[in-house]
């Protein structure tokens, strides 16, 4: 790779690192907790990353259904431990990435029959549900005093064990930041210092590696 190829990819690389920070963390100042599995025998519910994700494992020796939003089945977890997700569902689609912008295809709408395919056999299924957490780009209503831990609201995803209704409940909260936490303008800040700095180096070791009179031209 020649020079102005180098520094094109270290360009990229710099000014890239805020946008993959926030791709892929979630928002520090938002918290869902589980309150309650029902039924409880046989089913944990873990968040992940705070508010970005529930982790579902199935030990109940029942067939686990988790509802999609229109009341639908959009996953499922068997007693065996075969983990099948609904592709007619549209769930399914929306829950691709934190704020539901993949469409469902045509075709599936509410109440299209269930297409089940098989994921895996670990007993185990990771969604991205929009129900646990804070769906709007900018700060709740219900956070005044965005230095104080605020509730937002309680949270509810349907469930059937064995054929019996159920539920998942929580409640997500605001959490004021440790310290304040780097605010996303720092963060790009921080990679045009970076992208500066090895411009700098790249010219510095340009110039000492040229001839003299080259040198008096700069």
């Amino acid at each position: 790779m020649n020079r102005m190829g180098t520094v094109a990819a270290l360009a990229a690389a710099a000014l890239a690192l805020p946008a993959a920070a926030a791709a892929h963390k979630a928002d520090p100042n938002y918290l869902t907790e589980v309150r309650s599995i029902r039924p409880p025998d046989g089913i944990t519910v873990t968040v992940l990353n705070r508010s970005d994700a529930l982790l579902l494992h199935n030990r109940s020796g029942e067939d686990v259904v988790i509802e999609g939003y229109d009341g639908d089945p959009y996953a499922r977890v068997l007693a065996d431990g075969t983990v099948e997700v609904n592709t007619n569902s549209r769930a399914h689609y929306l829950n691709q990435d934190r704020f539901g912008t993949t469409k469902p295809p045509p075709g599936v709408t509410k109440g299209a029959p269930p297409k089940w395919r098989r994921l895996d056999g670990t007993g185990r299924f990771q969604w991205h549900d929009h129900r646990m957490h804070w769906m709007g780009r900018n700060r709740p209503p219900q956070v005044t005093d965005p230095g104080v831990r605020t509730k937002i609201y309680d949270w509810t995803v349907p469930i059937e064990v064995g054929g019996a209704k159920g539920a998942i409940a929580g409640t997500l909260f605001w959490t004021p930041r440790p310290g304040g936490g780097p605010p996303a303008a720092a963060l790009v800040a921080g990679g045009v210092i970076v992208l500066g700095l090895v411009l700098l180096v790249i010219a510095v070791r340009r110039r000492r590696a040229s001839p003299p009179a080259e040198r008096e031209a700069w």
